[in-house]
């Protein structure tokens, strides 16, 4: 898995001919972008992102990892600065993850990936051309898109509703087309309501339909923004799973959300933006590293076992010890053996080891803390506040390990924490 940014990428095997004329624009466009990018663009280095992009596609033309990539993407309405050096990468057959508080520019990078808006400055790729430009239409015939509040004709059937979009996406009408119409909708478990009236429809029936539509004309990339939003807990877990099944399927997701319990176990890849910048991306077990660098674990003994000699443990960097249980964090990840032997070894009769593991909350909490300190620091020494914007090197070069016993943990749930801010 990647955790560092990725130019735009190659096409898929086996390219129809419309695909081989957008390899052929390709570098045509970047140089393009870059050509027209001002003064502000190469302080940033926006300018040095696309030529890396343009570099890595070119020594890579065989290569399949990626089929959309955002590269130092700036996007201002009026005042707003909605996107601010936005990098985001969409790999192959894996579902990405975009991770942000309500009004972080997730819908808007949406929208800049299906080519409904230009970036002010930097590069989106999408199966290897720009989606705003001549190629804009072949592009868009390969994406599938479900949005918050999908636009549904309510005083049509649900079939009539998709046998409409059959049309706009050129598959015409015929026994294929509906038996296709009918295969899409038994994928989303809607098939049975194709008869009602889509007025009738409660939330997630919509929102099933919605995503039969989005697949109706087989697309490689699908693009789900809050594909949960207003389901109950039952519904939104089944649409999750149908999500999981696209890529299965060959296909790529990029979903957006701020719901962090329903991304847990479901993204490959995440981005992690806020006020419009991605603060980190990549695999999210590879980005925990960076601030877990050593494993914990938490031990318990039978009442009354002696669990003071674990401080002179050599394997053991940090200890706290609460009556019969114990916090243990190792120096490395084979020392938990060892420590069990050591234990025993003194007549210690353990109940249970338990082995820390990195939630996607942690990791959020952690990020984004991170970066308000950041921003902190950068104002207090006087720079501007665009100077800890960039994300910090995914290898942990730059980032201390967390001295979790003086972290401030968040007691409050992420809803709660996000609809606060």
């Amino acid at each position: 898995m990647r955790t560092t940014l990725a130019g735009k990428p190659p096409l898929e095997e086996d390219p129809d001919p419309a695909d081989t004329c957008l390899v052929k624009d390709t570098a045509n466009d970047t140089a393009t972008t870059m050509a027209t990018g001002t003064a502000s663009d190469l302080a940033t280095g926006t300018a040095k992102d696309l030529a890396t992009a343009t570099a890595r596609n070119t020594a890579d033309a065989g290569s399949t990892t990626l089929v959309a990539s955002v590269v130092g993407v700036d996007k201002r309405f009026g005042e707003v600065q909605a996107l601010e050096r936005l990098n985001i990468e969409v790999p192959k057959a894996k579902i990405t993850v975009l991770l942000g508080p309500n009004g972080a520019g997730k819908t808007t990078a949406i929208r800049m990936i299906t080519g409904a808006i230009e970036p002010d400055a930097g590069g989106v790729r999408v199966f290897g051309a720009d989606p705003c430009g001549h190629h804009g239409e072949e592009i868009r015939r390969r994406c599938g898109v479900v949005s918050a509040k999908p636009s549904l004709y309510d005083r049509l059937s649900g079939f009539d509703n998709l046998r409409y979009a059959a049309e706009l996406y050129g598959l015409g009408r015929g026994t294929i087309t509906d038996r296709r119409i009918v295969e899409a909708a038994e994928q989303f478990g809607i098939d049975d309501a194709l008869a009602q009236r889509v007025g009738g429809y409660s939330t997630g029936m919509k929102t099933r339909l919605a995503l039969a539509r989005s697949i109706l004309h087989n697309p490689d990339l699908l693009l789900l923004d809050e594909p949960t939003s207003g389901l109950d807990p039952e519904s939104a877990q089944a649409v999750l799973g149908m999500v999981r099944n696209m890529t299965s399927q060959g296909r790529s997701v990029l979903m957006c959300t701020h719901l962090l319990l329903e991304a847990e176990g479901l993204a490959d890849e995440v981005v992690i933006i806020q006020d419009g910048t991605s603060l980190v991306w990549g695999d999210p077990e590879l980005l925990s590293l960076r601030y877990w660098p050593r494993p914990e674990v938490t031990i318990t003994a039978r009442r009354g076992a002696e669990l003071e000699p674990l401080r002179r443990f050599p394997e053991v960097a940090e200890v706290t010890i609460s009556q019969d249980s114990a916090r243990l964090v190792l120096h490395d990840g084979g020392a938990i053996g060892r420590v069990i032997h050591r234990l025993a070894m003194a007549g210690v009769e353990l109940v249970a080891v338990e082995p820390y593991r990195v939630s996607l909350e942690d990791l959020y909490f952690a990020v984004r803390r991170e970066h308000r300190l950041g921003l902190e620091a950068a104002l207090g020494n006087g720079r501007r506040p665009e100077a800890a914007l960039a994300p910090p090197d995914v290898n942990g070069s730059q980032v201390a390990p967390r001295d979790r016993s003086s972290d401030d943990q968040p007691t409050v749930r992420h809803d709660q924490e996000v609809s606060a801010r």
